[in-house]
């Protein structure tokens, strides 16, 4: 069985992250299913970023501009985010991980005190509770003591925070490539077993730093 993935979408800048993400998660043959679920503020910072909407919703978008295969489209499940009976709002469907990508600062805290009152909120609740990957993509600076305080308590209870900054080792000038190296990072946190391209990852520096 290939792995089975959750992909939460909340209303932080970046809408090109979670874009990027599901045109190369959906393609990766590892991957069997990828449950997707798009918040009202994430829908709203799409249009401001990306999109006229008009009168499609925020998921019917983002899924129309990440251009992806009939064959990549099967693998995705849509949920609103007040579908609290989702297959995802329990423990015993099993997922192999939960990204929310962006996580947005009130996700984060929401997270953190156990409040779960959406369908995005319950999925990421669950994944803590039953300790599988939750890689949290937080967006925002600077950072508050309050956000550090946030990250810290759900470090603490098994999260993998993981901010989209850029790999500059990659080099290149493309926001492509920074999606690229970004979205490798995911895959590895998520404990997907492929590398995109071997030039994303750091191989060492060429000869020693005390040399002239």
């Amino acid at each position: 069985m290939g792995l089975r993935l959750a992909v939460l979408v909340t209303g932080a800048s970046g809408m090109l992250l979670p874009i990027h993400a599901l045109r190369l998660l959906s393609a990766e043959d590892s991957v069997e299913a990828l449950h997707l679920v798009v918040s009202k503020g994430a829908a709203k910072v799409l249009e401001h970023e990306l999109a006229e909407m008009g009168d499609r919703s925020g998921t019917e978008s983002l899924l129309e501009m990440a251009e992806l295969s009939s064959q990549q489209l099967a693998k995705i499940e849509t949920h609103a985010d007040d579908e609290l009976d989702a297959t995802i709002a329990s423990g015993s469907y099993r997922l192999d991980g939960t990204a929310v990508l962006p996580c947005s600062a009130g996700t984060l805290g929401s997270l953190a005190s156990g409040h779960s009152g959406t369908l995005t909120l319950r999925a990421g609740a669950v994944a803590l509770k039953e300790g599988w990957p939750l890689v949290l993509c937080f967006r925002e600076t600077p950072l508050s003591r309050v956000h550090i305080e946030n990250m810290r308590h759900l470090a603490y209870r098994g999260a993998v925070l993981l901010p989209p900054v850029p790999a500059f080792y990659v080099g290149g000038s493309s926001m492509e490539r920074f999606l690229d190296a970004y979205t490798q990072r995911l895959f590895d946190c998520l404990g997907i077993d492929a590398t995109m391209d071997p030039s994303l990852r750091w191989s060492g520096g060429q000869g020693s730093l005390g040399e002239s």
